[in-house]
């Protein structure tokens, strides 16, 4: 765990004011009774509020429905567990020594969720309008990119419904095999379909990203085959 966190202030372009409260924005349950938990719990409604206003603001001719797809897309664990893994906050993170032991500081879930305490931490010290600017800040090219007409289903939802509207039955996604320091990990996963004679392989950072990867190379192949 790296102590000095000015490193960390570069990255993520805020410099905390109050240690304690960073302190705690980075300190799982498994490290102390007094974590970041709440913290957290703020940080997720700023988030979808400020991601919300953004998208209302950038589309005006857009539908509820639609504007809630694209905030999911924005606002879900794993595009936050990215941003914790650009921000390197593993490196920070104050764990128990057993989620420590067992990988927790690379963790996605534990990721995503401290960049939501930081988010809470933020507008604790300087208000609302200091922690929107650095939300949109960190989302700024992910918010340019956001297209309303695109299709916000992942690979292996399009893949399960592909495989329905046919009546055929869901692909089987097998681990192959895990390889790599335990902070470096990469998951291979096989993705068998009965349209297919063979399953298609892909590897990931994590397992749900190795099945999503499988999953849209068995898709696209199913799609030219029809």
């Amino acid at each position: 765990m790296v102590t000095d966190k000015q490193s960390l202030f570069d990255r993520i372009d805020y410099q905390f004011q109050d240690p304690t409260l960073v302190d705690v924005a980075l300190t799982h349950r498994s490290f102390a009774a007094e974590n970041n938990e709440r913290l957290e719990f703020l940080g997720d409604s700023l988030l979808n509020m400020i991601i919300a206003e953004a998208l209302y603001l950038k589309f005006p001719s857009v539908r509820e429905g639609e504007l809630s797809r694209m905030r999911a897309g924005l606002v879900n664990g794993e595009t936050l567990a990215v941003l914790g893994q650009e921000f390197a906050l593993g490196d920070y993170l104050r764990l128990g020594s057993g989620e420590s032991n067992t990988g927790g500081r690379y963790r996605e879930s534990i990721l995503a969720d401290t960049v939501e305490a930081l988010i809470g931490a933020i507008y604790l010290e300087s208000g609302f309008e200091s922690c929107r600017t650095k939300v949109l800040q960190w989302y700024g090219a992910r918010l340019d990119k956001v297209n309303p007409k695109a299709s916000h289903k992942d690979a292996k939802t399009l893949l399960q419904e592909f495989l329905q509207a046919r009546k055929q039955s869901l692909p089987n996604y097998q681990l192959v095999e895990t390889t790599g320091a335990e902070h470096e990990q990469v998951f291979t996963v096989a993705c068998q379909v009965d349209m297919l004679s063979s399953a298609e392989v892909a590897s990931g950072q994590s397992r749900r990203r190795a099945e999503q990867a499988a999953a849209e190379k068995v898709l696209h192949k199913l799609q030219n085959q029809h």
